[in-house]
């Protein structure tokens, strides 16, 4: 049963994080992801069996076994396009905060919750759920702003990189995905300590 809710609570919260950039994006002029039908929390026009089921669960299942390790996924990317913009300097750096963004305002919104209302006294079981959205929430945003491609913070670093630092640029999004990779399979617990830090301040423990 735990099992379910994480996958579930995954989900809602990489759904939640597209529809974020989709939501900010229209509101600055472009009108792509509404266009597409993706300006909604139904799950299913966002899905990535990969990203969204598989590895999720693949993950899950290997740390319930193994005890702690690394949790992450994705859905599909809500498309959008910087040239309907209005804000053309820093329009994709707000469409791409919005998503960490987002993922921070679950765990804020749960975790005081948790902290300041009796959520224990309504079930027990509502405490393990609610700590387990604001930990995966922080996750999702700690992950995602750092600044390499794919991830949201690339996006926000290039729109606030001078051209005189175009290498930079270049060289992130060619090795881009290989520094993904070396990060989260050798620091991935630098980010876990960060996260825990963030998530005992906000839930009191």
């Amino acid at each position: 049963m735990e099992f379910i809710f994480l996958i579930a609570i995954l989900v809602f919260s990489v759904v939640f994080h597209e529809v974020s950039h989709g939501v900010v994006a229209n509101s600055l002029g472009d009108t792509t992801a509404r266009d597409a039908g993706r300006l909604t929390l139904n799950p299913l026009p966002h899905l990535d069996p990969l990203g969204s089921i598989i590895v999720p669960a693949f993950l899950i299942l290997m740390n319930q076994i193994a005890g702690g390790g690394i949790i992450f996924g994705w859905a599909k990317p809500v498309p959008v396009n910087p040239q309907y913009l209005r804000d053309r300097k820093f329009g994709e750096a707000k469409v791409s905060l919005a998503g960490p963004a987002s993922n921070f305002a679950l765990a804020l919104v749960f975790g005081l919750a948790l902290r300041f209302l009796p959520i224990g006294d309504i079930h027990p079981s509502l405490v393990v759920i609610f700590q387990s959205i604001v930990y995966i929430n922080l996750l999702l945003a700690a992950f995602n702003l750092l600044p390499i491609p794919p991830l949201d913070g690339s996006h926000i670093l290039f729109s606030l990189l001078p051209r005189s630092m175009h290498k930079v640029k270049t060289f992130l999004q060619q090795y881009g995905l290989m520094l993904l990779f070396i990060l989260i399979f050798f620091f991935f617990d630098f980010i876990s300590l960060f996260v825990d830090l963030v998530f005992r301040l906000i839930v009191g423990v």
